[in-house]
């Protein structure tokens, strides 16, 4: 009877996610973020960047995604300040610094980065390269001054691409 029990919970979890991951494969990147709320901070930002109509396109983009407690590791004033019109720029700059062309599925990833020997570089809409490592038994991205993110979740599909959570906001030289 246990067994059957567990057969019946596993079934209805695993329709249950496939429900869900295709409510949220009709959606575009940003409508994602807005519909979980440990983005809100994330979204917040795209909104002061002007770069919700950007993450709405055709894509396919693959977002390294910061958290909100990511964002909370920034000191308070500093990211006051990155959200002020007069700074739309810089704060542009760094959102995008996230966001790489093209789907990289988790598996992608990992593929890749059996063949590079466990480091990748990416490059980002911004311009400039994130490495893609493998430590200590987890995928991390780091950025150009050495500061590492922890992939915290991945493959959080949408119809223009693909978001991976991460633990840290990254940042450009």
């Amino acid at each position: 009877m246990k067994k059957l029990v567990f057969i019946a919970s596993t079934l209805v979890l695993f329709l249950f996610t496939q429900v869900t991951f295709a409510q949220k494969e009709n959606k575009d990147i940003v409508d994602v973020a807005v519909s979980v709320d440990d983005f809100s901070t994330l979204v917040t930002a795209l909104k002061a960047a002007d770069l919700v109509g950007a993450l709405k396109g055709d894509g396919p983009f693959t977002v390294f995604a910061p958290n909100n407690d990511a964002f909370g590791k920034i000191d308070a004033k500093t990211l006051k300040s990155l959200l002020e019109p007069a700074n739309k720029e810089k704060l542009s700059a760094i959102l995008t610094y996230h966001v790489v062309s093209g789907k990289l599925a988790a598996g992608d990833v990992v593929n890749a980065l059996k063949k590079g020997n466990g480091k990748i570089q990416v490059a980002t809409l911004q311009g400039s390269k994130l490495s893609v490592v493998q430590k200590d038994g987890k995928i991390w991205l780091m950025d150009d001054n050495g500061t590492y993110s922890e992939i915290l979740k991945t493959d959080v599909m949408a119809k223009n691409g693909v978001i991976h959570v991460i633990s840290d906001v990254v940042m450009p030289k």
